[in-house]
């Protein structure tokens, strides 16, 4: 008899518990298997073909292979970026036990500096453990035997070999080639990655830059199998890449370095263009800097000493450098004012030495205190009169003016293949409207048609300006590639000259005038560039002078007193020979002071240098020296009279050139 309070027990319930519960974990183990069996059949045959691709990839990985860098040449041959084997030290991480330790035995062996340091930090994180980390570039032979002789001691230490960019003429030629660098995040947004997966350096300016795509050729492929960790075992196929075409071009180096003697300690430019194609057989611009110092990134003491350097050695005075072109428009000026009827070339302008406008009593003047008298278009050319051009411009309009300018690519790019050209000003009335808010005046017409005011050229445009001027108005885009070169075929192909505008003169006796006067600016006795007479060649050009800061009206510009960064600019446009012109040239040294004196003779210099090395060029003689007496007007010839009220010219203003 069981106790009360104790519950028996049902054998029969508890057996039909447990044959439930054996059902439910029978029929979840059958559930769970079906699935893990539907799975595997999915995995297995439905998804064969796609994880055998992944199991392939595991084992065998495509790494790009870099293509080899083209060349760039001159004209003649000379190599002006190559690319040279040099050494490397390297870190493989996960061999090296201490790595504090070890750089500080490099450091006492060969000297790291500290952004070596910070790089290879940077770099370390980004590498697996098995690939070298680069710590120094471009070891000398004694650094390299160091590390061989402490190489027991230093384990995970490596010395490769590598290309790299190298520039044997350096700063000859660097605002002209530019230099290549590593690729930062910016410019891998720009690119294609896949053409960049095995190169380290792009162009960043110059030649390097605008001919990236054809200089960096097409990279390469190889098929290696791999373990698991990523390590390369062996190479299963392989694509080679494809080499970057070689450069040619229009530059002669032998030139530059004329150019560069002649500027001596001087600051400027100097752009040489062949005006039958446009191509830029000089381009200089001084002081200039050396492009190796970046190819595999500059030290910030080095980029420090660039960047303060007052000379801006770093900026390219050629293309960006906008200078008031002062008397060298004059050609134009003067040519406008034929083709436009406001003017004839036999009409004699009277100059007293000054200029007033109608009904006003302010005086824009003229660089010669006693004015040059009566002056028709080829005396105001020759002895740079400022008051015939006053005049010109004040019945030309600024609107006729400055569209007339406009054509020979005052104001606008010239399409230069380099980076980083500046367009210039050439003002008109909505120019000024739109940018200074205000109307425009007569007196900025008057100080136009001499080239100041806020007229501005780059020398690359003189030169472009001039170079049309040359050849009767056909005005091509400057060219610095001549050609393109495969390095597997040879084949060269030749870059077509581009026509930007073709100017149709009215008369062409009207170029001519402006051309015969041009060459009596250097061959005649009262020619502001007499002193460059080549009895080889004749020259046509045209002296310049530009004021750095403005003079009240009856102050006196003494250059001896002033100090050398505010004198005046000097500037000298010329092409030559002149009968068959193949070579157009604009000069400007800042602060040189005077046109005739210090940029001619340095025009002079690549006239000589660039012809005499292409004799074919000197088929005439110079023409014999004229006098300095001025020509009798024909009859019937007209005269504009201004009373020459007062005969003393106080010094120049804003308005008017102080020397020539």
């Amino acid at each position: 008899m069981a106790r009360p309070g104790i519950a028996l027990k049902d054998p029969l319930q508890e057996r039909h518990l447990f044959r439930s519960r054996a059902v439910v974990a029978a029929v979840l183990v059958v559930a769970l298997m079906g699935a893990l069996i539907a799975r595997l059949y999915f995995l297995q045959v439905v998804r064969h073909s796609h994880f055998t691709t992944l199991s392939h990839e595991n084992r065998v990985s495509i790494q790009p292979i870099a293509p080899t860098r083209g060349l760039i040449y001159d004209r003649n041959g000379a190599v002006l970026a190559q690319n040279v084997p040099t050494f490397s030290l390297e870190i493989i991480p996960e061999q090296v036990p201490d790595m504090e330790a070890t750089l500080q035995a490099i450091n006492a062996l060969i000297g790291v500096g500290d952004s070596d340091i910070s790089r290879f930090r940077a770099e370390l994180k980004r590498h697996r453990g098995f690939e070298g980390v680069p710590l120094r570039f471009r070891l000398n032979e004694e650094e390299v035997a160091r590390i061989a002789v402490n190489r027991p001691r230093l384990p995970g230490v490596e010395i490769t070999s590598r290309l790299a960019r190298h520039y044997p003429y350096g700063e000859l030629t660097a605002h002209i080639v530019g230099y290549v660098g590593r690729i930062d995040e910016r410019e891998l947004k720009r690119v294609d990655p896949s053409d960049y997966s095995g190169t380290s350096h792009i162009g960043k300016v110059g030649v390097e830059y605008t001919y990236e795509d054809e200089l960096h050729g097409k990279v390469g492929l190889q098929q290696v199998e791999t373990n698991a960790r990523g390590r390369t075992l062996r190479v299963l196929d392989k694509t080679p890449p494809v080499p970057g075409k070689d450069l040619v071009l229009n530059i002669d180096v032998k030139v530059q370095q004329d150019l560069k003697d002649a500027f001596g300690e001087e600051r400027g430019a100097l752009v040489a263009i062949d005006p039958t194609n446009g191509a830029v057989v000089a381009l200089v611009s001084t002081p200039s800097y050396d492009p190796n110092l970046f190819v595999n990134g500059i030290s910030q003491t080095d980029y420090e000493a660039l960047t303060t350097n007052p000379d801006q050695p770093l900026y390219n005075r050629a293309l960006r450098g906008q200078y008031p072109p002062g008397s060298t428009t004059k050609p134009f000026v003067g040519l406008a004012g034929l083709e436009l009827g406001v003017t004839t070339a036999d009409e004699r302008i009277w100059c007293p030495g000054y200029f007033q406008l109608p009904g006003q009593s302010h005086k824009y003047r003229d660089w010669k205190r006693g004015g040059h008298g009566a002056t028709d278009l080829h005396k105001s050319i020759v002895e740079s009169c400022d008051v015939y051009y006053y005049e010109v411009a004040r019945r030309l309009g600024i609107d006729a003016l400055s569209a007339f300018m406009q054509r020979f690519g005052f104001g606008h790019l010239t399409g230069v293949d380099l980076t980083g050209e500046r367009p210039g000003i050439m003002p008109t009335r909505d120019w000024k409207r739109r940018t200074r808010k205000q109307p425009w005046y007569p007196g900025e017409t008057v100080i136009t048609g001499i080239g100041q005011g806020f007229v501005l050229a780059t020398p690359l445009q003189l030169a472009n300006a001039t170079a049309t001027l040359s050849v009767g108005g056909i005005r091509y885009e400057p060219r610095v590639v001549a050609a393109l070169i495969n390095p597997i075929t040879g084949e060269r192909t030749p870059l077509i000259p581009k026509v930007a505008e073709r100017i149709e003169l009215r008369d062409p006796k009207h170029l001519e005038s402006v051309r015969s006067a041009m060459v009596d600016v250097v061959h005649s006795s009262s020619g502001t560039a007499r002193r460059i007479v080549n009895e080889a060649y004749t020259i046509a050009g045209k002296t310049g002078t530009a004021q750095v800061f403005s003079l009240k009206q009856d102050e006196r510009y003494r250059e001896d007193e002033v100090e050398k960064r505010l004198r005046d600019h000097a500037l000298f446009v010329a092409f030559a020979p002149a009968e068959h012109p193949h070579v157009a040239v604009a000069v400007m040294v800042e602060n040189g002071g005077h046109g005739g004196s210090v940029a001619a003779p340095i025009a002079r210099q690549v006239m000589d240098s660039y012809l005499t090395s292409n004799p074919e060029f000197l088929t005439s003689p110079a023409p014999p020296q004229q006098g300095s007496a001025p020509r009798k007007p024909p009859t019937g010839a007209q005269w504009t009279a201004i009373p020459p009220t007062e005969a003393a010219r106080p010094p120049a203003t804003q308005q008017g050139e102080s020397h020539r």
